[in-house]
């Protein structure tokens, strides 16, 4: 896995745009009615109050309290950037909120206290403890984390956990239970060295010690070298409880014949020489960020027998906190926890420890474009492994349990952990997997638009994501001009740009395009024309004769023109199997409406081959299909010659015998909502559709722009489909970030 580049231009626009910030709040009860209203608010809003004031424990029922994580810092340590302030660590907050949210569906928001006092700090939380059913801290300095965290925690009724320790720790203590096990040693029995005394290294440390590992085989070292007992200087009480009994006094001292060495310091604070004078089959947890204390090549150089860990992506092995946090919390939330306690902890690191040893889904392989296996390489699970969600809470929820800490036990965990399965977006895993198969391609993409400033936004992060190489059509000037007004000027030198008069290839395309047009009206001068002039016939040529392996345009220009152009090259229409599929993804769920860019009235043949195109489309997104047939009509009533051909439609998939479920003709209410199926125990559908084939063009468009105005959806396609080279064609409205994920679907050719 390569490391994406992240420019400061890109950066500041994901934040900035389409609205500043990362998240937003939105209402989960109508709020549309007097009557809604009065519920919500006044007088309805009474009710719950009294009850909660006549029983506390009802504000878990009646509130959001039991979802809600409060991320909270001074920012006294942001990142590895220093003491920023307050304000300037809100968009560290921000992104530790949605986290929360992305992997656990934890509601979360984030509050920035201005104040280094840690007295002014815990009253602050302290009385915001109502509002909240557990609290994260986040980049607070050390050591007043520690001073904040313990008061917090004797002085508060709900968890109260800061990340920056026992995150790392717990994570950390899931990789080395694996790395001990395959290498044969106990936690009990291994010299543990430690480089890094401040607040993660001490959790690391003292999580360890409560899984077994024995105070006298833990040497903690700092700067000065080696914590011993009765040094004096830079000492406190947090790295006092840690000072060995020894007469080692530098780290490189420390590391001889140590089974294990544990890294939260500094890039180079390990040397080759170190690595060589450990013990056999040494364990190296090199964690400093950006950069580890030392890498796995240099380490591998000089002891093949290592297994080691980083806190980098780009390596295996990455220790990530987004693999504990959410998890802990979901737990301890189920349960209405009054803390998050070291047994929590603990049965966090045993759960994701055996999930790592488990056969490692598909899905998890192809979003990481490599198999996966339990080894020396894979010790600790991916953060989009889809089975944390429904494993690691209920080691938590359990633990929290067991020793006492829970308000409201829960009785059937076979229920809850189907109901965890059931929280999750699927679309995140659908579109991960795409971008990781977009990756793996490595395609060349054409976008055929470079006059455009989002196409060539979108053609920079194509290429700067590590997606694959851009082409731009369009003349080199005009595109360095466009690129220094929207601040990527940095980017002129990165992007080809290709026009036909830098091409050698202008006269065999001129060529290929009059043996198709000449006998359909053009003559030598419309085709110059066309293939000199006309960016989007251009283009097609281009990705015609292999020079290209997808192409993106339809920014600046209608569907109906693009298409018109691209049959100068393809047969880009309904006789050749051509169709449009528009992917609509909102609240969790994915559906493709069809036919949204080719047919305009098709008959209950096109409806069929629509079908089996769609199918195809959601099986190289990774869906099950289910096709539905809709209409106004459900099953022939009411009785309707327009809705004729859709009852017909699914009798010429009879005939032919498909792989893939479908039913027709129904309103699009029972297509999706399996309590209506319900009432039709007959219907083939074995859950909600997930292609709705419509009765013509202008239904599925009306379809896509009202979901998309109305209920938010977010929108992408059409997915054009049924040719024998891989085109997408964007809406001239779309963003970059819209054009960037249709270039995505071509590089993965979901139309071919």
């Amino acid at each position: 896995m390569n490391k994406n580049r992240i420019t400061s231009e890109e950066a500041l626009a994901f934040h900035l745009e389409p609205t500043p910030g990362k998240f937003e709040i939105t209402a989960t009860v109508p709020m549309t009615t007097q009557r809604d209203l009065s519920l919500a608010y006044s007088p309805g809003v009474a009710v719950p109050c009294e009850a909660i004031a006549a029983n506390p424990e009802t504000a878990y029922d009646y509130t959001n309290k039991g979802n809600l994580v409060a991320v909270i810092s001074n920012g006294t340590a942001v990142l590895g950037l220093g003491n920023l302030g307050a304000l300037a660590s809100k968009p560290v907050m921000e992104g530790k909120a949605v986290l929360f949210k992305r992997f656990a569906d934890v509601n979360s928001i984030d509050i920035e206290l201005d104040t280094e006092d840690p007295d002014e700090f815990c009253r602050a939380v302290r009385l915001m403890g109502p509002s909240f059913g557990g609290i994260n801290l986040e980049d607070i300095k050390a050591p007043e984390c520690f001073i904040i965290e313990q008061r917090l925690k004797e002085e508060m009724d709900i968890p109260v956990f800061h990340d920056d320790q026992h995150g790392t720790a717990v994570i950390c203590a899931a990789g080395l239970l694996n790395a001990l096990h395959l290498s044969g040693k106990k936690i009990e029995d291994v010299r543990i060295v430690l480089n890094g005394a401040g607040a993660a290294g001490i959790a690391c440390l003292e999580l360890l010690k409560a899984m077994g590992a024995r105070h006298d085989n833990c040497i903690m070292c700092d700067t000065k070298g080696v914590i011993y007992q009765g040094r004096a200087e830079g000492m406190n009480q947090w790295k006092s409880a840690h000072a060995a009994n020894t007469d080692l006094r530098s780290l490189t001292d420390a590391m001889k014949g140590a089974d294990v060495f544990l890294g939260v310091s500094a890039k180079g604070a390990v040397t080759p020489d170190m690595v060589a004078s450990m013990a056999p089959n040494p364990v190296i947890f090199a964690m400093a960020n950006p950069d580890p204390e030392i890498t796995p090549e240099e380490a591998h150089a000089v002891r093949a027998d290592a297994i080691v860990a980083t806190g980098r992506s780009d390596y295996p092995n990455q220790v990530n906190n987004v693999l504990g946090f959410p998890y802990l919390f979901r737990g301890a939330l189920d349960i209405h926890a009054r803390a998050i306690n070291d047994e929590m902890k603990i049965a966090c690191a045993h759960a994701l420890a055996n999930l790592a040893r488990e056969d490692v889904p598909d899905e998890v392989a192809v979003a990481y474009g490599t198999s996966l296996t339990f080894g020396r390489d894979y010790i600790i699970p991916t953060p989009f492994d889809p089975r944390l969600i429904h494993r690691i809470p209920p080691a938590v929820a359990r633990a929290g349990m067991d020793t006492g800490v829970a308000r409201r036990p829960i009785i059937d965990m076979d229920a809850y952990e189907l109901s965890l399965k059931s929280r999750m977006d699927p679309t995140a895993n659908i579109l991960r997997g795409i971008n990781a198969r977009a990756r793996a391609n490595q395609a060349r993409m054409i976008f055929a638009e470079g006059d455009d400033p989002r196409v060539l936004r979108a053609a920079v992060l194509y290429q700067r994501s590590g997606l694959g190489k851009a082409l731009v059509v369009g003349r080199a000037d005009d595109v360095a001009t466009k690129l220094r007004a929207t601040g990527m000027e940095d980017a002129v030198r990165e992007l080809e740009v290709v026009n036909a008069a830098n091409t050698e290839h202008l006269e065999t395309y001129k060529s290929f395009l009059y043996d198709r047009l000449q006998r359909k009206g053009a003559d030598a001068k419309d085709i110059h024309r066309l293939a000199a002039r006309d960016r989007h016939v251009f283009a097609a040529l281009m990705l015609q004769h292999g020079h290209g392996d997808g192409l993106v345009t339809g920014a600046t220009r209608k569907s109906a023109h693009i298409l018109d152009r691209l049959n100068h090259v393809f047969d880009a229409n309904p006789e050749h199997g051509a169709a449009g599929f528009t992917a609509l993804l909102h609240k969790g769920r994915i559906v493709f409406i069809a036919d949204t860019l080719v047919h305009e009235w098709p008959d209950e043949n096109d409806l069929a081959n629509i079908a089996v195109s769609g199918a195809q489309v959601a099986r190289h997104m990774g869906l099950e299909p289910r096709v539905a047939f809709v209409s106004f009509s459900t099953f022939g009533y009411p009785l309707s010659e327009r809705a004729v051909k859709m009852s017909m439609a699914p009798k010429v998939l009879d005939a032919r015998g498909v792989d893939f479920e479908y039913e027709g003709e129904m309103t699009v209410d029972v297509a999706l909502n399996t309590d209506i199926q319900k009432n039709y125990p007959f219907s083939r559908l074995t859950g909600p559709a997930n292609i709705l084939v419509v009765p013509a063009r202008h239904s599925a468009s009306i379809s896509v722009k009202l979901m998309q105005e109305m209920a938010g959806a977010t929108v992408i396609g059409p997915i054009l489909t049924g040719l024998d080279k891989s085109i997408q064609i964007c809406s001239s409205t779309s963003t970059a970030n819209d054009i960037l994920n249709m270039a995505i679907l071509a590089a993965c050719k979901v139309g071919e």
